[in-house]
């Protein structure tokens, strides 16, 4: 994923987090407006979140938070 979309997921995930704490959970459209204005971007963090980490529709932010922040 390129370095735009990497800081709108943390900063998303801050942002749930001091809101509802960090027991919050969101999905991977948290990071993505209700109008589909860039698919192709979409596709890659869904196949970020599905396919590659085999994660569950909805996870914790700060699990996402920090699996972003992590270098890999």
């Amino acid at each position: 994923m390129n370095k735009e979309i990497k800081e709108k997921i943390i900063q998303v995930c801050n942002e749930k987090i001091a809101k509802k704490g960090t027991n919050v959970g969101l999905s991977f459209y948290a990071f993505f407006k209700n109008k589909n204005d860039n698919p192709e971007l979409l596709m890659e963090v869904a196949k970020w979140w599905i396919e590659t980490h085999q994660l569950d529709h909805f996870e914790k932010a700060v699990k996402i938070k920090e699996m972003i922040e992590s270098p890999s």
